[in-house]
């Protein structure tokens, strides 16, 4: 055995990478070393991209790389590079834009793309490879030789198509800054959300089926307008989110979203779990209740902040990054049930609603067995039941207490332990709007635990860094990872100020500035200056499962500024908007974190501070209207170091309020029902 024939997962932090650590593959991290032999033995890579959650991820592992026959093709015929695609979101970005160029195809994981040894430029890739031919596609093994043999017999035509793919990539994603567009872009971009609504069954498109955040936070923003308010808007948003938390796809017993549903109906999920939809969705959920006091969207709300907190949160205040969708290499086998199994559990009266209300008096719906999902209103389920439905609430919370209880003694999914960054962000921002809007201390407490993770393990003084497991904290952090701290940074502040965090969320937009943005055409580019030579550095715009990062941080930076008094965060995010104009302009639908920085750029932000003995009171009683385009902050007495124009905020024995827009300041009011007339 050569020095190079042995695996080098097994030191990695990702849990992803430590899967395939004892594969008969000769797998690498994405480093130096891998890179430098591929080189030298003039071998094509085998790039494999995947995450710890992905349950084709774990099939194709299962079926190819843990076979010593195909392991033997791949460790003789190429370098292979492994890669966690929530460490490494870089190269993730550009090999899934490779493999649409070279497909036409969308892209997913697990990823598998076969690049030149010296410029790493892909020639050839898919998605999932079965062991046999099926699905029509070929066998995994039989394309291997087929690959090796073309790299070494076409060199020619390779450097040639490595020309072309560069001048292609970068063509696709240089544009030209222009002028910030007009506001009626957003009515283009409600046109388009409107054309893939699934008006039978909420939710955009048809399946898979994803929550598609963005959308929903747009149509919202929409729907609470008082002049115009946007009725349809609000029916679509309000109608997604209603089918989704009665749907599989929320988990019923234990609360959280899975990422998506594979039936048009939201009923049966992929079962994995993401820390970054959760986090967004709480936001969402409390955002809807805030506009329609509808009690589901409440539930919904507390029980993803119960689940993240219960489940999520590690012992060092980080929230952990997904869950498995399988269990005892089962997909969904921990939330699948049985109805004699679920009658034993429960007594007489609620096994015949929970029966009735989840549908398991229905035909089977996964796998021969029941997936819950809300099958009728829990007023015709008690009707049918013959119990009131205040009963019919009693006893269908006894039920799930019961149920949870009994499932946590099943084998759980596994747990990817590592802790992003980023995604600890969008959590953080979820359990601060909820606390704030639902006055949970618990919620805010953990937010702000969350936060003190961050900045003790994942901030060095000068810089953050993305990932941290097991003691280690490593990998320089994305724009995401800024962009996304300093949002929440300024959501936990309207809840619970303290002037430290403030200030970090200042130097955070600081480093944004100097290491992330164009300095020739405006925008954030995904990595920093000094990161590692890539074949191409993304500048995301489009929303995906996570909001564009120059979206958020054009959000971000205008309400920083509106803080602050700083005008240089408003200058980054209007050039922002500049260079993000003309896609912006071609496809508004795809930009939906752009739009609502749009929005906040050309709808003055409001900034109310709040300073005496009943500021806390005041806040609260501001807090049940959704106002996206106001900030809200009450500063307690003892604070008396304060950024930018916040110094001029004077505390006094009595309480008052200041009000200020970018059209100038109000007088300062001191009686609450000022306050009010005056945001009305």
């Amino acid at each position: 055995m050569t020095d190079q024939q042995f695996n080098r997962l097994n030191q990695e932090t990702s849990p992803y990478l430590q899967q395939h650590a004892t594969n008969p593959v000769e797998w690498y991290p994405w480093c130096h070393d891998a890179l430098a032999l591929a080189r030298k033995l003039d071998r094509p890579i085998l790039l494999s991209i995947g995450y710890s959650a992905c349950h084709w991820c774990h099939v194709m592992a299962h079926e190819s790389f843990e076979d010593t026959a195909t392991a033997e093709i791949m460790n003789r015929l190429f370098i292979n590079i492994k890669v966690d695609r929530e460490e490494r979101p870089d190269i993730d970005k550009i090999y899934q834009l490779a493999h649409q160029m070279l497909t036409q195809k969308p892209g997913g994981w697990p990823l598998n793309m076969f690049l030149s040894p010296n410029e790493h430029i892909p020639f050839f890739g898919g998605t999932y490879f079965p062991p046999q031919p099926r699905f029509n596609m070929p066998s995994f093994a039989s394309i291997l030789p087929q690959i090796a043999d073309y790299y070494a017999d076409k060199k020619e035509q390779l450097l040639q198509h490595n020309t072309t793919f560069i001048e292609s990539i970068h063509s696709i994603t240089s544009e030209t800054p222009s002028d910030i567009p007009d506001i009626a872009i957003l009515d283009q971009a409600r046109s388009e959300i409107f054309e893939q609504y699934d008006s039978d069954n909420g939710g955009f498109g048809h399946a898979p089926k994803f929550p598609h955040p963005t959308h929903i936070e747009l149509l919202l923003r929409f729907g609470s307008r008082s002049n115009p308010r946007d009725h349809g808007a609000l029916e679509i948003a309000q109608n997604t989110l209603e089918k989704m938390a009665l749907g599989g796809i929320c988990d019923q017993i234990g609360g959280g979203f899975c990422r998506y549903s594979v039936d048009d109906r939201w009923n049966i999920p992929h079962f994995e779990k993401m820390l970054y939809d959760n986090g967004a969705l709480l936001s969402l959920y409390t955002y809807a209740w805030q506009i329609t006091c509808h009690s589901l969207f409440k539930r919904t709300a507390i029980a993803i902040a119960q689940w993240a907190i219960d489940e999520m949160q590690s012992p060092e205040g980080g929230f952990y990054s997904s869950l498995d969708a399988d269990s005892e290499g089962v997909e969904g086998k921990f939330y699948a049930w049985e109805p004699p199994e679920v009658e034993k559990i429960l007594d007489h009266t609620e096994f015949k609603l929970v029966q009735t209300y989840f549908g398991l008096d229905q035909p089977a719906n996964f796998e021969s067995k029941w997936h819950f999902f809300v099958a009728m209103p829990l007023a015709v389920a008690a009707s049918e039941c013959e119990i009131t439905l205040n009963q019919a609430n009693i006893l269908l919370d006894s039920s799930i207490r019961k149920l949870q209880k009994y499932r946590d003694k099943r084998t759980h999914p596994g747990c990817d332990d590592k802790i992003l960054g980023s995604w600890n962000a969008l959590m953080i921002k979820g359990l601060a709007t909820a606390g704030r809007v639902f006055e949970r201390s618990d919620f805010i407490d953990s937010a702000q635990t969350a936060l003190n993770f961050i900045r003790n393990k994942l901030w060095n003084g000068k810089r953050l860094l993305a990932t941290y497991k097991d003691g280690k904290a490593h990998l320089n952090a994305y724009l995401d990872d800024y962009a996304y701290l300093i949002d929440a940074v300024i959501e936990l502040s309207q809840i619970r100020w303290q002037s430290q965090n403030i200030k970090w969320a200042q130097q955070l937009a600081d480093i944004l500035l100097d290491s992330f943005e164009d300095p020739t055409h405006g925008g954030f580019y995904f990595t920093p200056n000094d990161h590692e030579s890539l074949i191409y550095r993304p500048k995301p715009m489009i929303d995906e499962a996570l909001p564009a990062g120059n979206g958020v941080a054009a959000s971000a930076l205008f309400r920083l500024s509106t803080i602050l008094g700083e005008t240089k965060y408003r200058d980054a995010a209007e050039r922002t908007l500049k260079a993000c104009a003309t896609p912006l302009k071609r496809i508004p639908h795809a930009h939906c974190a752009l739009l609502m920085a749009l929005e906040d750029s050309r709808f003055s932000l409001e900034l109310i501070v709040l300073r005496g003995p009943e500021m806390t009171a005041w806040q609260n009683s501001i807090s049940r209207e959704f106002s996206p385009r106001r900030i809200c902050i009450a500063i307690p007495e003892d604070c008396v170091e304060l950024p930018g124009q916040l110094k001029d905020r004077k505390t006094s024995n009595n309480t008052v309020a200041y009000i200020c827009s970018a059209s100038g300041c109000q007088p300062v009011l001191t009686e609450l029902d000022d306050l009010h007339k005056a945001l009305s």
